[in-house]
């Protein structure tokens, strides 16, 4: 990056309402501040666990070109109707966290979205905004996304339910 050239604001985004959210933010935010936004978006090729005959489309889905094309396709979504700012769409094949805290060397700052995942999911999974607190080389701003409302729903029970084994 030469001298002259404005330091972006980087933001992740993965199609969730956190990551459409913290691109709202980083659009306002780069704005003001006179600088382009750099929109990263990380897809990988995940095939978990697959067992028995797999159809056909499903394979040609899984294809890494099919992922490509699938993930620059929602990256387009994504920033489609913002004005006023540069935007650079960066598509990048890996780990996001690993990609966000890359581009964070050059950036002003590094915009995530959070989805507020349990503690569990957090453990199993791993959280990139917290990946990125930790290890982004600029300041990092975390967006929660909006709330959700959950639906309680009741299962009547097949057999009562007993605090232990009858005797």
């Amino acid at each position: 990056m030469s001298e002259n050239e404005s330091r972006p604001v980087v933001v992740g985004v993965d199609g969730s309402p956190a990551s459409k959210a913290a691109l709202r933010w980083a659009v306002e935010d780069a704005r003001r501040r006179g600088c382009p936004v750099d929109v990263i978006s990380a897809w990988h090729p995940d095939y978990g666990v697959m067992i028995g005959p797999v159809p056909a489309e499903i394979l040609l889905a899984l294809s890494p070109q099919a992922m490509k094309e699938t993930a620059q396709r929602n990256l387009d979504a994504a920033v489609q109707g913002f004005e006023g700012v540069e935007i650079r769409r960066i598509l990048v094949e890996g780990d996001p966290r690993k990609a966000l805290t890359k581009a964070s060397e050059d950036a002003e700052l590094l915009v995530v979205g959070s989805r507020g995942h349990s503690t569990v999911v957090e453990v199993l999974l791993g959280s990139v905004s917290s990946y990125c607190v930790h290890h982004a080389a600029c300041p990092v701003v975390v967006i929660r996304g909006p709330k959700v409302e959950h639906e309680h729903t009741f299962v009547a029970a097949a057999a009562p339910v007993t605090p232990g084994p009858l005797l």
